[in-house]
């Protein structure tokens, strides 16, 4: 009842500048049409349309000038007051702490850049309730590319504004709804209005309340929206089970590059079902299906096809409770999947003491930027092993390399690592932590760090937490904080 109020009551302080605004969203065709008033009316040849003009806009002249000038100042002053500057075509206002007064003027502020393309007012919790106020005045031909709405508090009525909208916005390239868990009760009002946007290219559902019953309604928009290339509809924790039986639409993404679903809590009918249909989206780039459990002992076959997805860059399938036969089956697809350069592993128990398995992949892998085996319950061997793939001039292009929480690594273990870890000449970040419950005496090792250190120029940050350091060591780090020349982060903790 209060969102009819507001929005009439908005319509009716706007609607005497119809004309003005109309006016000014002409541009310069506005002016040229004005020009061209003037040279008819200085030759003396007045028309039909001339006088319709003077009928309808010389009657107050300079009152409509003075409105258009003062319309143009409140936007200006309204941006001001945000920290902003006035745009043309991108206004980013996220997190601007936006009142609920903000409202009616950002409609107005909107109404005066025809040309914008790209709106970001995520993190404005006062925009939930009021969005058709902010964005009553879009229109069909809007040239808006962008639109994020994250976390903004998004209640089912500004949902189905928004499902009712969207057929008007045809350049539409990226819509972000994440954080807003209401508008799952509106979900069928967006989808309808998704259908007819066909220039989509990113699509964020990230922890949005979606269920089961919610892939129903997304997969029947997904064969209207064949330019899409990100679908994210990760940390929607009561999505799982609903891909059992309605993946079918998800195939027509021909084009889709990224594919979120991390933590939807995936069961192993999903797990079946999707099997039949990412193989064969075959320029997919990223895939994340991390925190998925139930992945660890039904996943065999979608991770043994995966081979199939040659432009594959970045795979990210942390904490997924792998087993043996899961991890195999990734390890001898992973080998076909030369373009790689994000590879996450970490919280899977099962690859400590089977690295070998992945030894080919890590020859192979000359585009791998990201390695992350954290809290893998590797063993010396293991570390081992990879010291040897970096000694013979493999992974040249690691940028990040992540084994901390895997404490059962003994020091020779440490000390064979940091020995090779030198030849990591891109190397930026080095993680190799303990567990919050563990502390333990550095060992000699550490100085083969330091050293390998002076040989790493990229290199910029060494997680080192809960390691202890003797006063001796202590020293030779304060000393070589002293003589480098480069800033290098010791992320200790502070040192016991």
């Amino acid at each position: 009842m209060s969102q009819t109020r507001k929005k009439t009551s908005s319509e009716g302080e706007t609607k005497p500048q119809t004309s003005i605004v109309n006016k000014f969203l002409r541009g310069s065709n506005a002016e040229s049409r004005k020009e061209d008033n003037d040279l008819k009316t200085t030759d003396s040849q007045p028309s039909d349309w001339i006088q319709k003009t003077a009928t309808s806009e010389t009657a107050k002249p300079l009152s409509s000038e003075m409105e258009w000038r003062s319309s143009m100042e409140k936007n200006e002053h309204f941006l001001q007051k945000l920290g902003k500057k006035a745009v043309n075509k991108c206004l980013d206002l996220n997190n601007c702490g936006l009142t609920t007064a903000d409202m009616k003027e950002m409609g107005e502020a909107l109404e005066m850049i025809p040309e914008l393309e790209e709106l970001n007012l995520s993190w404005n919790s006062k925009v939930g309730g009021n969005l058709p106020l902010i964005l009553q005045k879009f229109q069909k031909g809007s040239k808006i590319q962008m639109i994020e709405l994250v976390d903004c508090s998004l209640t089912s009525e500004d949902g189905t504004f928004l499902g009712q909208l969207l057929p008007m916005l045809q350049s539409l390239e990226v819509l972000d709804l994440s954080i807003n868990r209401d508008i799952v009760g509106s979900l069928n009002s967006i989808a309808q209005g998704l259908k007819s946007t066909s220039n989509l290219k990113v699509l964020k559902l990230h922890s949005c309340g979606l269920s089961q019953k919610s892939v129903k309604i997304l997969d029947a928009a997904f064969r209207y929206l064949g330019e899409l290339r990100k679908l994210d509809l990760s940390c929607n924790k009561d999505l799982g089970g609903g891909f059992e039986d309605s993946p079918a639409q998800l195939v027509m993404l021909k084009h889709l590059q990224v594919l979120d679903l991390h933590q939807c809590s995936l069961t192993a009918d999903d797990v079946m079902s999707l099997t039949q249909v990412i193989p064969l989206l075959s320029n997919l780039q990223e895939l994340d299906l991390s925190a998925n459990k139930k992945m660890g002992s039904s996943s065999e076959n979608l991770l043994s096809r995966l081979r199939f997805l040659p432009a594959l860059k970045s795979l990210v399938i942390n904490n997924c409770a792998l087993e043996s036969e899961t991890f195999t089956a990734l390890a001898e697809a992973s080998v076909h999947l030369s373009a790689l350069e994000v590879f996450n592993l970490s919280w899977n128990k099962c690859v400590g003491g089977n690295l070998k398995l992945l030894l080919e992949t890590l020859k192979l892998s000359m585009s791998l930027q990201v390695l992350r085996l954290s809290s893998c319950s590797l063993v010396t061997e293991d570390v081992a092993l990879l010291a040897s793939v970096i000694q013979t001039g493999h992974l040249a292009k690691l940028q990040k390399l992540d084994l901390s929480y895997n404490d059962s690594i003994c020091d020779a273990g440490w000390t064979t690592f940091c020995q090779n870890v030198r030849f990591l000449k891109e190397l930026i970040e080095l993680d190799i932590s303990l567990r919050p419950s563990n502390f333990r005496d550095c060992g000699q090792w550490f100085r083969h760090l330091l050293y390998a250190v002076t040989k790493l120029p990229q290199i910029t940050e060494i997680g080192m937490k809960r390691w202890i350091l003797p006063a001796s060591q202590e020293e030779e780090l304060e000393c070589f904080d002293q003589d480098k020349k480069r800033s290098i982060h010791f992320d200790h903790g502070g040192f016991q």
